[in-house]
């Protein structure tokens, strides 16, 4: 079962989505059971694959051919990678079951009175093309070559770009062209950064970055690539395109485009910061610390401003995403290992907030937080789980997010007080700024589910918790946080496999 296991986790979806599409007509909306069936199998891989590593195991290798010896696809599954894989591939088995009802209720607003098979097509349609987001996300997370990344961080944007067009919500095709324009954009400098690599190292696998160390190519490189991080993770100044996106689209993809904006991190670590330490830290680290400070406080300030609640729970991810930005440009073991743990906890937080929002929408029909108040009372289950979300957003125990900020804020302030004034200035005000999160996950909580109910929302039979395929998944998603917020050693562990060894 474990042989070729990271070729097995990108090809599984990869080959779900035409099989959706071919057995449709005999399984009809059952064939969306084989994008569930595939990533439990996958996903039951990668945590018997994290479970091995745990246990002292090494690190999977493995080299793929085709078309002769001179095109391979090279894959890395290590403590970095594995325990990321994982919970992005959790996620998306969770938004599967979710998405059930959800794209249904889209179906029928956007499309209205259609016949059955028509109705079947745009389900296994969506199903299809939801699979590509697993595709994409394990191989970045596995893939070992630039082209490979460039290539797997390429398919992301089609789903994204087709599943707005067709089912999202204000505006939906001209706000999905506008993510497209974004990822294009992005694209040109990922590919420029990486022809830099090859012309100054002569292959363009990840372990032959490390030979531009000390040369002017390097940071020509870094700069290029980090052009298209800033943008997948809208630092300012590149967050204009966040608001709009991730308001907009179906809220069942919501978490996964959560995590296609905070994997950019990620790719940061791999490509940037191991290899590159040195000249990342020399003209790098700092003002990308500056910036991120900068985007996590106009974030929060934006995001309490909003009376939208996709809107507000956009926003958020603003401020949300360049946490750990700040924790791995300190350079810092804590920093980087809390950073990472941070993104597992915001990618966590943040399906959990926009599934709910989703389900308010979905049950009530309405988007302004004006117009709800007092949710509490027919909707118990949702009112939990939005409060999970916050308390997880916000960074209290036993989220996940705790122990995250707590060792990231440790390496932060290590690097103020053993660097210099600017940084610890950086530290502190991040520090203060969590404060604004926590005002803006809580005053959340009271404007949607406590105060007066209104009489419309009290006489619809139609406001109650959702069908347990809706909430049962985000229950689960929930369990692993606390999970991990009580014993948050085994990710770390693996994490510091690979973080712990290196001169940080």
């Amino acid at each position: 079962m474990l042989e070729h296991l990271l070729l097995q986790a990108i090809l599984i979806p990869a080959l779900g989505a035409p099989a959706i599409i071919l057995l449709r007509s005999f399984a009809g909306r059952k064939a969306a059971w084989i994008a569930r069936l595939g990533l439990l199998y996958s996903t039951g891989l990668l945590l018997l694959a994290c479970l091995k590593l745990y246990q002292g195991g090494a690190p999977l290798l493995e080299t793929h051919a085709f078309a002769g010896p001179e095109i391979t696809l090279d894959l890395l599954g290590d403590g970095l990678s594995l325990p990321i894989a994982l919970i992005i591939n959790l996620l998306c088995l969770a938004l599967s079951i979710y998405a059930d009802h959800y794209i249904d209720h889209r179906i029928e607003a956007i499309y209205g009175a259609i016949d059955e098979r028509t109705a079947t097509n745009h389900y296994t349609r969506f199903y299809a093309l939801f699979l590509l987001f697993p595709t994409g996300f394990m191989g970045v997370c596995f893939a070992s070559n630039l082209i490979g990344i460039y290539f797997f961080l390429e398919i992301l944007p089609l789903p994204l770009y087709f599943i707005m067009a067709m089912f999202g919500y204000v505006d939906r095709v001209r706000v999905a062209m506008i993510c497209l324009m974004w990822a294009v954009f992005g694209a040109g400098f990922f590919l420029v950064g990486s022809i830099i690599v090859y012309y100054a190292s002569g292959t363009f696998a990840v372990s032959g970055i490390a030979a531009l160390a000390g040369t002017p190519a390097a940071k020509w490189a870094i700069a290029m690539f980090l052009v298209t991080i800033m943008a997948k993770m809208a630092v300012v100044p590149f967050q204009v395109w966040m608001p709009w996106v991730h308001a907009e689209h179906p809220t069942c993809i919501a978490g996964l485009l959560a995590v296609y904006a905070n994997i950019a991190v990620y790719v940061m670590l791999r490509l940037l910061v191991i290899p590159l330490t040195a000249d990342f830290q020399t003209c790098f680290a700092l003002p990308l610390m500056i910036l991120a400070l900068i985007t996590m406080v106009y974030g929060a300030l934006l995001t309490l401003g909003q009376t939208d609640i996709k809107r507000f729970a956009a926003c958020s991810t603003i401020s949300q995403l360049a946490y750990s930005m700040l924790g791995v440009c300190s350079l810092t073991t804590a920093g980087i290992e809390g950073g990472m743990f941070f993104f597992l906890g915001h990618i966590m937080g943040k399906t959990i907030l926009f599934s709910t929002a989703g389900i308010i929408v979905y049950t009530t029909g309405i988007r302004d937080i004006r117009q709800l108040g007092g949710l509490a009372r027919k909707m118990p289950v949702t009112t939990a789980l939005w409060i999970i979300a916050a308390l997880g957003l916000a960074g209290f125990p036993p989220m996940s997010s705790f122990p995250a900020e707590w060792i990231m804020f440790t390496g932060i302030f290590k690097a103020g007080i053993t660097g210099s004034l600017i940084k610890l200035i950086v530290a502190i005000a991040g520090a203060a700024a969590i404060t604004l999160s926590v005002v803006y996950c809580f005053r959340s909580v009271k404007l949607i589910f406590f105060g007066p109910l209104s009489e419309r929302l009290a006489l619809d039979d139609h406001v109650k918790d959702p069908p347990l395929s809706m909430s049962l998944p985000l229950l689960g998603v929930s369990a692993v946080a606390i999970f991990m917020g009580l014993y948050p050693r085994f990710i770390l562990d693996l994490f510091h496999q690979v973080i712990g060894p290196l001169a940080f």
